[in-house]
């Protein structure tokens, strides 16, 4: 469990145990003498000798140490070495983790020896002694997590310097006068690692790719991607493989399939959606019941293993959804055509079909490839519109791409009982001990420049849980299919373990301040109240915040073969099996479950799990990409606002100042504390709050205030505001 509060305590003068680990550490199997370790340390009065033999004889018998030969000590072979990551803090400092260890062990600014944020290390610890707090040492880098990093170049004489934006990223890139490539003084540039001599401050790199002058549109989208080593574009090779596959609907592949060309088919997407990866179908059978139709694009049709395209899209793992593009997973001859269910055309699909009774259970259940017809495609608003009229609505439609379509009776009954089925799907799954995370997602009005011109917020109504409730039972059917075997059998999970207590806890100390509380007895009593508070902040000004800090206190949700279950969902079999378009784990699940179909046997674990570690891994670097994008739309459409007044919540409260959100955009900046001129502030920890001196004045989170914009700036994407008062 990590506890990073308050600062690491202070060592006293004469503790040598650290000291006498660094020398010892240079060269292992050498042993030294007090003389030679007084020597290295620039010591040579009398009493620091002796606190230094007193030090060695004492580490001597806690084995930590060894005396090779009378009065010389080298490191004890017994020594552990812990492997772990670094997480670096904003202050050139860091945390060492590691699954041995109970707590995150603190590394020193000069104990890093050079690693770098989420480097894999050995480290040395210290002070394990009882009421010490640990401190290590990095004594081996095992693996870089990275080695390309964005920033801006400083060009002088005869050599550079690239400075990166990255708070975590404690030094700059010596660049030398050759390896500069085409790059200009101030460019935006990609750089590699390649080398950090021992007696270097920096690190010495290469330019490999100018991306444009700071500032600009296309170059700080393009760094956010490259910043988590995200592609743009496919190689060449990739896009003409693509090209020459063969992408027609064919009698013979038909012949292997279930055909349901003649099933009411159609699906529901985002209004600017292009690559639609699911369908539903719909039709009454005769004794009363529903069979439902869940249909997934038949990726697995065209990306075939060992190729160079499957290739590719197992190193992307995801499409990446920037707020003015999508950086695909599958060159766009599949993801926009061949493999997208669009309307009035035959698909390769791969289905999970539900028969299902009027109280939503499901009485049987059929897996395997088909073939559809797509009848309609609507976008959520369009399917939110006949339920919200109940199905009362005119032959014709204008849809919001502009053209004219008609809504069959047919079409109406089959969205309404879906939505009637979905509502009582969801019912259960909040009964079962489900959370509800229905955050408000910020999204932007852009321009034909992608210069933001309006910010909106996008709420999910039925017809997106009507989509919603059948993907998930899909997505559990088929993992229960799969699970519940004997012998057990490998497959792809979507896990997502229990919450963090001490999350919670400090979370119970925040929402407290609204009136709020969580009930903490059980994992049915958590679940149970987190539901109550995310539907008691509907529509109130602490409702962002409240669930910003309900999503962190989750676990994170990733792939495994290894099966937990999935908290959040109340499900005890879950995974992904229905965007195979943009998520390469969809893309196994397929896979692996027609090897079953076809009788295969359990395939090889290793592999699977490895290929999961990696689809996680991407997963979070585009969502971190993603998130990157938000900050520098929020950042851009602020820069237009500059002497607007807003209202806005204290989201966060440190030591240098408040964080503040606006109200009507959810753009976040920050107001430090010594620029709130009305008062002297000091922090106060225990209240989350800025407290003034004379005033006693209180600056805590959710109290309203008023700002304006100080400084926007989009290569950090940072904004800061100026502090103007307090709501009243």
């Amino acid at each position: 469990m990590s506890k990073r509060n308050g600062k690491p305590s202070k060592k006293k003068e004469k503790d040598f145990s650290k000291k006498i680990y660094k020398i010892l550490a240079k060269d292992p199997n050498k042993s030294f003498n007090y003389k030679q370790i007084a020597a290295a340390l620039e010591l040579n009065d009398t009493q620091s000798r002796n606190e230094i033999i007193k030090e060695l004889k004492y580490l001597a018998s806690k084995e930590k140490i060894e005396e090779v030969e009378r009065g010389k000590y080298r490191l004890s072979d017994r020594v552990d070495y812990i492997e772990g990551t670094i997480d670096m803090t904003s202050r050139k400092t860091a945390y060492f983790v590691s699954p041995e260890l109970e707590e995150d062990v603190f590394i020193p600014t000069n104990n890093l020896n050079k690693a770098l944020d989420k480097d894999k290390v050995k480290v040395y610890i210290y002070n394990r002694r009882k009421g010490r707090r640990p401190e290590g040492e990095v004594v081996e880098i095992i693996e870089r997590f990275k080695t390309e990093f964005v920033g801006v170049i400083d060009i002088q004489k005869n050599f550079a310097f690239v400075s990166t934006a990255n708070a975590k990223m404690y030094t700059d890139i010596f660049i030398p006068k050759d390896k500069l490539g085409n790059a200009e003084n101030g460019d935006v540039v990609l750089v590699k690692m390649e080398d950090w001599p021992a007696k270097a401050d920096s690190p010495f790199g290469e330019v490999i790719r100018v991306l444009g002058r700071p500032g600009e549109h296309n170059t700080e989208i393009h760094a956010i991607l490259a910043e988590y080593g995200l592609p743009y574009d496919f190689p060449i090779n990739v896009e003409v493989f693509a090209q020459k596959l063969n992408t027609e609907i064919e009698e013979e592949e038909i012949a292997r399939r279930r055909d349901m060309r003649k099933v009411l088919t159609f699906t529901i997407d985002p209004k600017d959606a292009k690559d639609f990866d699911d369908a539903l179908s719909f039709q009454k059978l005769e004794n009363g019941n529903y069979e439902v139709g869940i249909h997934i694009a038949d990726v697995s049709h065209y990306l075939k293993e060992g190729t160079i395209l499957d290739a590719e899209a197992y190193n992307r793992a995801t499409s990446v959804y920037l707020v003015d593009r999508v950086v695909p997973m599958l060159p766009e001859v599949l993801s926009n055509f061949a493999c997208s269910l669009r309307p009035h055309e035959e698909k390769y699909t791969f289905s999970a079909i539900f028969e299902i009774n009027e109280k939503a259970e499901v009485k049987n259940q059929w897996f395997g490839r088909t073939v559809i017809y797509s009848d309609q495609r609507f976008a959520y608003e369009e399917a939110q519109h006949i339920i919200e009229t109940k199905g009362n609505v005119i032959a014709k439609e204008i849809s919001l791409t502009g053209s004219e379509y008609t809504v069959s009776e047919d079409i109406q009954f089959a969205t309404l009982k879906l939505d009637e089925l979905a509502k009582i799907l969801r019912r259960k799954r909040m009964a079962n001990g489900a959370i509800s995370f229905d955050k408000v997602e910020v999204k932007f009005n852009l321009n034909e420049e992608a210069e933001p011109i309006g910010v909106y917020f996008k709420v999910a109504k039925d017809a997106n849980h009507l989509i919603e409730e059948f993907m998930l039972l899909a997505n559990r059917k088929v993992a229960e299919f799969i699970g519940k075997q004997r012998p057990e059998k490998t497959f792809v999970y979507r896990i997502h373990d229990e919450p963090d207590q001490d999350k919670l806890i400090n979370m119970q100390t925040v929402i407290a301040k609204f009136g709020y509380k969580i009930d903490l007895r059980s994992k049915g009593d958590i679940s149970k109240s987190l539901n109550s508070l995310l539907s008691d902040v509907q529509g109130k000004k602490e409702q962002n915040l409240v669930d910003t800090l309900a999503i962190r206190t989750m676990s994170k949700a990733k792939y495994s073969t290894d099966n937990i279950g999935h908290y959040g969902l109340a499900f005890d079999y879950y995974s992904h099996f229905t965007s195979p378009i943009r998520r390469y784990p969809d893309v196994m699940a397929h896979r692996l479950l027609q090897h079953y179909l076809d009788g295969g046997t359990s395939a090889d674990k290793d592999v699977y799990e490895e290929q999961c570690s990696h689809s996680s891994t991407m997963e979070a670097l585009a969502a971190n990409a993603e998130r990157d994008s938000i900050k520098y739309m929020q950042v851009k459409y602020m820069l237009d606002h500059k002497d607007e007044e807003f209202l806005g919540v204290i989201s966060g409260v440190t030591e240098w100042g408040i964080y503040v959100e606006i109200v009507s955009n959810k753009c976040e900046g920050m107001c430090r504390i010594r620029e709130i001129k009305d008062d002297y502030y000091t922090f106060d920890e225990k209240q989350y709050a800025l407290v003034g001196e004379v005033s006693k004045n209180l600056l805590q989170l959710g109290d309203e205030v008023f700002v304006k914009v100080k400084n926007a700036d989009l290569v950090k994407k940072q904004l800061d505001f100026t502090f103007l008062r307090k709501n009243a």
